[in-house]
């Protein structure tokens, strides 16, 4: 049996700087598919505390990252609870200070404007230090450049960076982009998976659409009979 690495470790290789965060994520709002890792030479299996901020699920957004993520050190993500009152003449959260204000001052999860879960596909790359605030939704296979802040959505396959995060290029031709998304290697069989490595990783992309193409032709065909 070949040793295929698990997506059940949480600490897949010898530098220990590497972690499975699914693996060691307790909050019921933050869902990580396998093989997605946060990288940090201090506490990488920190990254519920350390890396989502102001995470209360009582607040109902939630974080959803995909499987096969590489997120660097330092990156974080701004949850809902975050924000403030945006609708009244001062964004001061009277209520939480506590005393009579508690008292007389709204509730203040209640005024919070809520811009819905934010969601990381697959195979996306955060670089160093980036920022995702909340209700972002980032594509798959997107890459975000170091020390972005991502205030928008970043489609499949593109390339953003700077702060506020914008379009840079995209990484491919739209027709191997419409290849990928169709492919969705990432939800291949770990067995199958570890046959097309070698094609994912080719730099010469010509062949790789021509492969794409004729495996896609081969399930289709498959599942048409």
């Amino acid at each position: 049996m070949k040793n295929i690495p698990s997506p059940d470790t949480v600490f897949p290789n010898e530098y220990g700087t590497t972690c499975f965060i699914k693996n060691v994520i307790k909050a019921p709002n933050i869902i990580v598919g396998d093989y997605t890792y946060y990288d940090d030479e201090k506490d990488p299996a920190g990254f519920e505390k350390n890396n989502v901020l102001f995470n209360y699920p009582v607040f109902g957004d939630k974080l959803i990252i995909g499987k096969f993520c590489q997120i660097a050190s330092g990156t974080q993500f701004i949850m809902g609870a975050a924000n403030h009152r945006l609708s009244s003449a001062t964004t001061y959260p009277f209520n939480i200070i506590g005393g009579v204000w508690a008292d007389v001052a709204p509730a203040h999860l209640s005024q919070l404007p809520h811009k819905g879960d934010t969601v990381i596909g697959n195979d996306v790359w955060l670089g160093r230090n980036c920022v995702v605030m909340l209700g972002v939704k980032i594509g798959d296979g997107a890459i975000v450049a170091a020390h972005s802040v991502v205030t928008r959505n970043v489609e499949p396959y593109c390339v953003a960076g700077g702060n506020p995060a914008r379009f840079i290029k995209k990484r491919f031709d739209e027709e191997l982009i419409s290849l990928l998304l169709e492919f969705r290697w990432w939800d291949l069989p770990p067995e199958q998976l570890t046959e097309v490595l070698p094609l994912l990783c080719d730099s010469d992309l010509d062949r790789v659409k021509n492969e794409i193409r004729h495996k896609l032709s081969e399930k289709n065909g498959n599942a048409d009979r």
